[in-house]
């Protein structure tokens, strides 16, 4: 290039007298006579010119030719100092006009990181303290399950207990009536389609057990054959009282009066999805040390990014004081399109009725040791299929966690300091997430003797790859420009984050 540049920048003159001196042959008529030459004379044969002196080769041409080069190259150079300026004024404020025209354009968000299962009891070592090994251990594969020992230590889990005390703990609440009933009315649901909906084998009547496989909704009632049959009672539902609606019966009935009936039945704390009280307790910029340490601990268990690790909810503390209990349930919802993740509803842009909890991934820990129930069970853990009208057999219900929690096929017993971890999505081939496992089906067993205390952080991400992308984008930009104070919501939570305790 070097070398290009110097030979355009020869004097114009200089080129001009050169070509002025050069000597063109001239054609055959135009010779003096005598001076045609013959080969075989001795003398050279004449040379042909390279162009006529009236073509590409003429002065004129080479004149103009100089000329346009020139003027390019002081274009080229005119742009390079402009250039030059404009980079260098970059230290002073563009001005919000500047802002807005120039969007950064959405980041593509790599694959999602999932551990190997290999077989059930496969171990293998890890490092997430520095200094210190842990063994995780397969628990099923079906759903993705594994238990890490000691992966708190005693004093992290009575910090944890400590700061949960401080802040305050409130009731674990399961869809309040007046939102379920605003929800459905959003979504204009006819009797003839919830009924398509609740009848699972499509024969035109409803037994009580896929009545049971749908309602776990309303106050927060967990709803069992006994309930269900005083409750068609009550509402003159079920004519001849033999516990199944045809569709006519179906029909007929009022679910006005299914929800009346709900709202004056008060539920006793045993008869609810979930008996348990709980807080959250920040892990982000700020936050206690330990909350900090634990989160960095996570993010290496899971090889997940900083992004995604980050972002995700807070820590949930929780406890079940004895005759406490969670019936079995998934802790992600599928997302159809008439709902959004919570996570990132922010940055959705649409209007729809219902949000759900995108969790990509469940870690739970065990904050002390539990005298008497209080397992975790996976009623279908590793089972061949997955139908869930069978988990409804001969009355006995294997998602009831107070009556049928040894039924199920894999319960973990509560140990200080040891964590759980398990997916709760499938893969869906592209290093993304697919559909809800239904495998991951789990709940609290009944706590018989004393008290049980447990941590979960859940890891979001929404199955919309764009979205969580997008999402992940707008929180940077959030962080850029307004700090912690334009974070979510749910990311607020720093009463406590400097709190200190005597261990």
């Amino acid at each position: 290039m070097a070398a290009a540049v110097a030979t355009v920048q020869r004097p114009v003159a200089e080129t001009i007298e050169e070509a002025s001196n050069l000597q063109w042959p001239l054609p055959p008529e135009h010779r003096p006579s005598g001076a045609a030459t013959r080969p075989g004379d001795g003398e050279e044969a004449p040379v042909r010119p390279l162009c006529k002196p009236r073509g590409i080769c003429s002065r004129a041409y080479f004149l103009v030719l100089m000329v346009f080069v020139h003027l390019y190259l002081g274009n080229v150079l005119a742009l390079l100092l402009f250039v030059h300026y404009s980079n260098g004024d970059e230290s002073t404020d563009p001005g919000p006009q500047r802002r807005e025209q120039s969007p950064q354009p959405v980041p593509t968000l790599g694959p999602l990181t999932r551990l190997e299962g290999i077989k059930v009891g496969y171990e293998r070592k890890v490092q997430v303290v520095a200094g210190r090994d842990h063994f995780i251990r397969t628990l099923s594969l079906k759903p993705l399950l594994f238990e890490i020992p000691g992966f708190l230590s005693d004093e992290e889990c009575r910090l944890i207990i400590h700061l949960a005390q401080m802040k305050g703990l409130q009731r674990s609440q399961i869809l309040p009536t007046e939102e379920y009933e605003e929800a459905m009315s959003a979504m204009r649901v006819s009797q003839l389609d919830l009924f398509q909906l609740l009848d699972q084998n499509h024969d035109g009547r409803l037994q009580l057990r896929e009545v049971l496989a749908q309602t776990r909704l309303g106050n927060g009632r967990w709803m069992t054959p006994e309930n269900i049959q005083e409750m068609y009672s009550a509402i003159k539902a079920d004519p001849d009282g033999d516990g199944v609606l045809s569709l006519q019966e179906f029909s007929n009935m009022d679910l006005r009066d299914f929800h009346k009936y709900m709202r004056s039945h008060k539920a006793e704390s045993s008869e609810l999805v979930r008996n348990s009280h709980h807080t959250w307790l920040h892990q982000g910029e700020g936050a206690h040390h330990v909350m900090r340490a634990i989160r960095q601990r996570v993010l290496r268990l899971t090889r997940l990014s900083p992004e995604i690790v980050e972002l995700s909810e807070p820590l949930q503390v929780v406890r079940y004081g004895e005759g406490g209990h969670y019936h079995a349930h998934v802790d992600s919802g599928p997302v159809y399109p008439e709902t959004v993740c919570s996570h990132t509803k922010l940055v959705a842009n649409e209007s729809v009725p219902f949000e759900t909890s995108c969790r990509y991934m469940t870690v739970l820990f065990y904050l002390n040791n539990v005298t008497g129930g209080g397992e975790t069970v996976f009623p279908v853990a590793d089972n061949r299929t997955y139908d869930e009208m069978s988990l409804i057999q001969d009355n006995v219900d294997l998602r009831d966690t107070r009556r049928h929690c040894d039924k199920g096929n894999l319960r973990v017993k509560p140990q200080q300091g040891t964590a759980v971890f398990w997916y709760n999505y499938l893969p869906d081939g592209q290093g993304w997430v697919g559909e809800v496992d239904d495998y991951s089906l789990h709940g609290g067993c009944l706590v018989t003797r004393g008290t049980k205390w447990i941590a979960n952080n859940w890891i979001n991400v929404d199955p919309s790859r764009a979205r969580q992308a997008l999402f992940q984008q707008e929180m940077a930009r959030l962080a850029r420009e307004g700090g912690a104070d334009s974070q979510p919501e749910w990311a607020l939570d720093r009463a406590y984050s400097d709190a200190r305790a005597e261990l």
